[in-house]
């Protein structure tokens, strides 16, 4: 088994207990079992995973982002009390947000501030022109205060890599953009490593990755690919996703794919470094 690297920080996961909702048409749950609520909470769980630093987004997932909005005070306040956290703020690109978009994008000047968060999970679509304004906003924000926008991707939808991927090509000449999950499915996977994600590289794109929730192969392609194309390697940060992703299947899954020398470095630290401190 490859050596686990000595140090490690974590790109991506998440603070907040969200209500019970009727998922699919079933009783009210709480799918999110390791949900924490508090930042004593949270940085327990970074003691006892060694984790060194992360970034923490507010917990999103039920349908009204009001929920993921009210934790963006959250986040701020666990930036600002440890050094060991940086915060993405929540925005939304749906126009009926636009309100609480513009009292979220007020706080992107606060200690530890480091990204804002999108998704289409919850609506709204990359094509919609009512969208395009407050992306326009939320991408100016983000270059007006060199931070990194982060956003969902999976197949199928809104959220799928030749939506999201829109993004990439309209704004991150100038914002990174970190693409989270990787295009979270085969279908994403193999649009992004057969060319995509390298193609942007090379075109000057300022794109970033995690890969939580990606299928078995994916990260065991990439690293090959990074290796056989000598580039990509500073684009790729460790991630859990908790409470939806699993710390112990992500890490252990990163460590196999990309091994014990300098990718791992890169991967497990020195990407961390040089996009969020």
């Amino acid at each position: 088994m490859t050596k686990a690297p000595s140090r490690h920080s974590d790109a991506h996961r998440h603070i907040g207990v969200l209500p019970a909702f009727p998922f699919y048409g079933g009783p009210p749950v709480n799918p999110d079992v390791k949900a924490r609520a508090t930042v004593d909470e949270l940085l327990a769980d970074l003691d006892a995973e060694g984790t060194e630093r992360a970034l923490v987004i507010p917990n999103y997932g039920v349908p009204d982002p009001k929920h993921s909005f009210e934790l963006n005070e959250l986040v701020v306040e666990a930036a600002a009390r440890d050094d060991r956290l940086r915060a993405a703020v929540w925005a939304s690109p749906r126009p009926q947000d636009a309100e609480l978009t513009e009292k979220a994008l007020t706080l992107v000047g606060e200690t530890g501030v480091k990204a804002l968060k999108i998704s289409f999970l919850l609506g709204g679509s990359v094509e919609d022109a009512e969208c395009q304004v407050q992306l326009d906003k939320i991408f100016a924000a983000a270059k007006a205060n060199n931070l990194v926008v982060h956003v969902h991707t999976s197949p199928g939808a809104q959220s799928d890599i030749d939506k999201v991927g829109q993004l990439v090509d309209r704004y991150a000449d100038e914002t990174p953009v970190h693409l989270v999950h990787f295009g979270g499915g085969v279908s994403g996977h193999i649009k992004l490593i057969g060319t995509r994600f390298f193609d942007w590289i090379e075109a000057g794109k300022k794109v970033y990755t995690d890969l939580t929730w990606s299928v078995g192969f994916a990260p065991y392609w990439l690293a090959q690919e990074i290796e056989r194309r000598g580039i990509g390697g500073d684009r790729v940060l460790f991630a859990s996703d908790l409470p939806w992703g699993d710390f112990a299947g992500e890490y252990h899954r990163m460590i196999e794919a990309v091994g014990d020398g300098e990718l791992a470095d890169l991967v497990f630290n020195e990407n961390f470094d040089r996009l969020y401190s």
